[in-house]
Parts: C-alpha cells; structure tokens; sequence
C-alpha cells in the first residue's frame, strides 16, 4: 500500500489543520493508521492511531485537541488538529499496519512522506 500524507502547513498558535493520509495500491480498510511526527532532534513519537475497526488511541501530548478518522470508502485516514502550540512543529508521517493498533514506528511497515506542521507564537 502506497501512503500520501497532506494538510500540513504554516498556522499561527490556536490554529487548526486537518492533515490527510490517502492510499492506493489496496483498500485502507483492512489497515490500522498512525500519525506520528518528528521534531528536529528528536525521535519519531506516535501522535494518534485508528484501527481498522475503528479504535482509537491518542498520545498525551494530543488527547483533547485532536480527532482522528477514517472514510474508508475514500481510503483516507484524517488527522484534525485544534489549538496548535509551537511544540507541535513537526514533520508528520502516515503510517500503516495490518489491523491492529500499533504504538512504535517500527511496528508500522508502510509509510508515507511526511508534510510540514509549523505552528508560529
């Protein structure tokens, strides 16, 4: 499966962004997907993730701000992110595995390209 991520951009704190994660290759439907992002210097942390039955899990840092969906019949996992600090400039990556919830990113076997989430005070 073959993962695009979209949506990231320039916002200022407050603001909101809906991140995209389309496939192609198969169906997203048997798929869980995970949103993880990467600051500079950092490691690559797990942000939120949806089974393929629809599960959720959400990370500390995002619980309360984000919501993440899928529309299988577009084959597209969504990441809506609300009032966004400086701390969540990232790079943020899609991710996907069989199923089931995965919390580590060498748990997740297909990747998209990451899409740039700046957050300006």
């Amino acid at each position: 499966v073959q993962l695009q991520a979209s949506g990231g951009g320039l916002v200022q704190t407050g603001g909101s962004l809906r991140l995209s994660c389309a496939a192609s290759g198969r169906f997203i439907s048997s798929y869980a997907i995970g949103w993880f992002r990467q600051a500079p210097g950092k490691e690559r942390e797990l942000v939120a993730a949806i089974s393929s039955g629809r599960s959720t899990y959400y990370a500390s840092s995002m619980k309360g701000r984000g919501t993440i969906s899928r529309d299988n019949a577009k084959d597209t996992v969504y990441l809506q992110m609300n009032s966004l600090k400086p701390e969540d400039t990232a790079v943020f990556y899609c991710a996907a595995r069989e199923y089931t919830l995965g919390y580590g990113p060498n748990e997740y076997k297909y990747w998209g390209q990451g899409t740039q989430v700046t957050v300006s005070s």
